[in-house]
């Protein structure tokens, strides 16, 4: 029953650390603005790289990593297995995603996610951040974040071995659930203005591959979503 407890009160932590929104809290601290209606509307490192500034978004990448890690670490001091390790960090990219403090509507996890991966396992992380960055001089970085999340199950269950990987099935059913999180979390925002003309199937693939609602990528991050509205209220 102890066991239960512990468990059980270690998701509901997880949950509630991932909830919290260093990039929202970051933007208004340091601009006085929503993050939300600027740039992508992500509520992450890569909208405060965009809107507020490269400087903010290292701490706010730090922590959104470290929150993954942190939670995960806490399961393995606590001695909990494999299966609840995962389940911890699936908990912390929840709630980075969908989180209580906003209304659940918050980024898409990556940084978090690559906190849980790296936890546990270090090469599996670095499998990420190598296919994420090889097309980042490509300014493909989103597409090489789709590749990494679908091809790692296919990783921790093939390269077991080379890997270090010992529970293979808990940890590939892990990175399964953790790539259709984030995947998901991409495909059920509600679409924008800039894509009223945009097939569905076309937005179905520039939101799976790209992470935004049209190709041109300077034209989304530049976007503000609620910049009529915003007009009209000063009005």
């Amino acid at each position: 029953m102890l066991e239960v407890i512990k468990f059980a009160s270690l998701l509901i932590g997880a949950y509630l650390l991932g909830s919290v929104p260093a990039a929202y809290l970051v933007a208004k601290w340091t601009r006085g603005i929503d993050i939300r209606k600027y740039g992508s509307g992500n509520v992450g490192a890569s909208n405060v790289f965009a809107v507020v500034s490269k400087r903010w978004a290292i701490p706010v990448t730090i922590f959104d990593v470290g929150k993954g890690a942190a939670m995960v670490w806490a399961a393995q001091l606590l001695g909990l297995g494999i299966a609840e390790q995962v389940t911890v960090g699936l908990a912390t990219i929840i709630g980075h995603n969908w989180p209580i403090f906003l209304r659940f509507n918050g980024g898409r996890g990556i940084f978090t996610s690559l906190g849980v991966i790296t936890m546990l396992s270090w090469k599996l992380g670095l499998i990420v951040l190598v296919m994420t960055y090889i097309l980042a001089p490509l300014r493909k970085v989103s597409l090489g974040v789709s590749l990494s999340l679908v091809s790692l199950p296919f990783f921790s269950w093939f390269l077991s071995q080379p890997l270090d990987i010992e529970e293979r099935l808990p940890i590939t059913l892990g990175l399964a659930a953790l790539s259709l999180i984030a995947l998901l979390r991409r495909l059920i925002v509600p679409r924008t203005p800039l894509s009223e003309s945009v097939h569905p199937v076309e937005l179905f693939f520039n939101r799976l591959l790209f992470d935004r609602d049209i190709r041109d990528r300077e034209a989304w991050v530049k976007w503000r979503p609620f910049k009529q509205q915003e007009k009209q209220e000063k009005d």
